[in-house]
């Protein structure tokens, strides 16, 4: 009997995260999603998504921390064996101005944002070049790309994100391990569609030229093609999910 792949996506319970995780186990994988220590509402969503069938397995982990990574991933590893597929999926935002920026805001979102790369693939990229087979998938975003106003911090480390999936391909392409990057636009998260609609239909929709923001499960689909075997011949790429709002 082939082994049931595992996958592990961080911040797996928030609104990208969560339909990328139920979408997965839709797609016969063994979903794990970590969770920020501080979030007590963890064992509640557990049981939600148990009570819409699916069976994920949710670990406490700060992913700009790199020893509860380490922690984190010994977790998985005892309960439920090697991780096959990485969706480095956490992150935040502090908006604000160049000028207002502080050193506390800026190194809050390099860390949660891009440090976090490091400190999740280190636990589990040796392991799947010794398996011979592997997927990490890092989620960028389309202002890592083109920028955005009150964003240096965020754009900074999303642009980062792509430049850690470069590197890394090219070191572990012989191996079957691919690496990659999506870069998705306004996706209708609960977070986006909680924006005022007279901004979403004056500010945001203008700007792109599919004219509605992107599903959830749009994203989902392209995850799981990337984690999938068709996709072992495509590594180092960032591929953009943004109807068209900004094209590389």
């Amino acid at each position: 009997m082939t082994k049931q792949k595992v996958v592990l996506v961080t911040g797996g319970m928030g609104g990208l995260g969560e339909t990328i995780s139920t979408k997965m186990a839709d797609a016969g994988y063994r979903v794990v999603v970590t969770y920020s220590p501080g979030n007590a509402k963890h064992a509640e969503w557990v049981a939600g998504m148990a009570a819409r069938g699916y069976d994920i397995l949710a670990v406490p982990c700060d992913v700009a921390d790199f020893d509860s990574c380490t922690r984190a991933v010994a977790e998985v590893q005892a309960q439920v064996g090697a991780v096959d597929v990485l969706v480095n999926n956490a992150g935040i935002t502090r908006d604000m101005t160049f000028k207002k920026m502080d050193t506390v805001n800026w190194n809050a979102v390099m860390r949660t944002n891009l440090d976090s790369l490091f400190n999740m693939t280190k636990q589990v990229a040796d392991g799947m070049v010794d398996r011979g087979w592997g997927r990490i998938i890092n989620v960028s975003s389309v202002n890592g790309s083109k920028g955005a106003f009150g964003q240096t911090n965020y754009s900074a480390a999303k642009s980062g994100v792509h430049g850690f999936t470069k590197a890394l391909a090219l070191e572990v392409a012989r191996k079957n391990v691919t690496v990659n990057t999506i870069s998705p636009g306004y996706i209708g998260t609960k977070m986006v569609t909680a924006i005022p609609k007279e901004i979403l239909d004056s500010k945001i929709l203008p700007q792109i030229p599919v004219g509605r923001l992107g599903k959830p499960e749009e994203v989902a689909g392209l995850i799981i093609y990337l984690a999938s075997e068709e996709a072992a011949f495509v590594t180092g790429a960032n591929i953009a999910i943004n109807g068209g709002q900004h094209m590389q």
